[in-house]
């Protein structure tokens, strides 16, 4: 058997996440119907990760097995692509990797970006790309909310109901902030996230910058390990899954 991974991007409005679903097109189920009928066998693709109804992926990273090997790799991504890109799919590269590799269990870090547009007007090149916010944001208050996420800890205020991960303790290494114009761009770096940890945490410190909170009221809330207290989940749309480290 000869293993390979993909690096996958794709505009997630139309699918119903990552993961295969009874009801419903999904990016894992779309790409896997592609490459068994490409392949001429039943293929499996695993992912580094789920991503929820609507999420886009700059880099998401999959791998599947395979009993014939793939002579002509280049040959092969111009075919599978022409079967995805009018569905909003690319498989941007493919390689091939040793059967130690795995997309979801060797990955050591994996970024997400959210991004929100603060300005009056709703964008419509990017519509559906990122949050319209209205409201004018204190950018140095969400700064200083961002920072107290940094590190390990138990995330349970932002973790879904329906979240499955054995513990609510995770380790974000990093939360970066850019701003440019009406465009603010927030970067989280970990190891792996909870359901709609990040979505969470972006609608938190969206009440920070609107100053419906303040710091000693958006640290209570993180602290309180209660969902019930968290701020409404960010949209789906702002958020890009951005790439996945081995």
């Amino acid at each position: 058997m000869a293993r390979y991974q993909l690096l996958i991007e794709y505009v997630g409005t139309d699918f119903r996440g990552w993961q295969i679903q009874k009801k419903g097109s999904t990016i894992q189920g779309l790409i896997q119907e592609k490459l068994t009928k490409l392949l001429k066998e039943k293929i499996i693709l695993n992912g580094s990760g789920r991503t929820d109804t609507g999420v886009h992926a700059i880099e998401q990273s999959g791998h599947f097995d395979s009993k014939n090997e793939i002579i002509d790799l280049t040959k092969f991504l111009k075919s599978i692509n022409h079967f995805l890109n009018d569905k909003g799919v690319a498989i941007k590269k493919i390689r091939k990797r040793s059967n130690k590799f795995h997309s979801r269990f060797s990955a050591k870090q994996r970024i997400y970006k959210y991004i929100i547009f603060n300005q009056i007007s709703a964008p419509v090149i990017e519509k559906k790309r990122g949050w319209h916010v209205r409201k004018q944001l204190d950018l140095d208050l969400i700064k200083k909310g961002a920072k107290k996420l940094v590190g390990t800890h138990d995330y349970s205020t932002f973790r879904s109901s329906s979240c499955h991960a054995k513990s609510p303790i995770k380790t974000i290494k990093s939360v970066k902030i850019k701003s440019s114009k009406n465009r603010i761009e927030i970067e989280f770096k970990s190891q792996s996230f909870l359901q709609q940890q990040v979505r969470s945490m972006v609608g938190c410190l969206k009440y920070l910058g609107e100053k419906k909170w303040d710091l000693k009221k958006f640290n209570k809330v993180f602290k309180s390990k209660r969902r019930i207290l968290c701020a409404p989940p960010a949209p789906p749309e702002g958020l890009f899954l951005m790439r996945v480290i081995y």
